[in-house]
């Protein structure tokens, strides 16, 4: 789904919000904004944070949305 934004256009995948499981975060969830990924990895996508440039393996997205609409949701 990632890619599918990527590809869609800049536009589609600044939009995108991307909540991944993020253990101490409040409720263990963080949103990661489209404009702060960096890249997308074979098993992970890099991202900007204020920690610097860290890599989220993809097993821990809970939900991807754009547009204000939920695209995906881990079952």
């Amino acid at each position: 789904m990632l890619n599918k934004l990527k590809w869609g256009g800049e536009d589609e995948f600044q939009s995108a919000k991307v909540t991944i499981l993020h253990r101490g975060a409040p409720n263990d969830k963080r949103v990661i904004e489209g404009n702060d990924i960096l890249e997308l990895g074979r098993g992970f996508m890099r991202v900007a944070s204020p920690e610097g440039e860290v890599e989220i393996p993809y097993h821990r997205i809970l939900q991807i949305e754009a547009r204000g609409e939920i695209l995906w949701r881990k079952t």
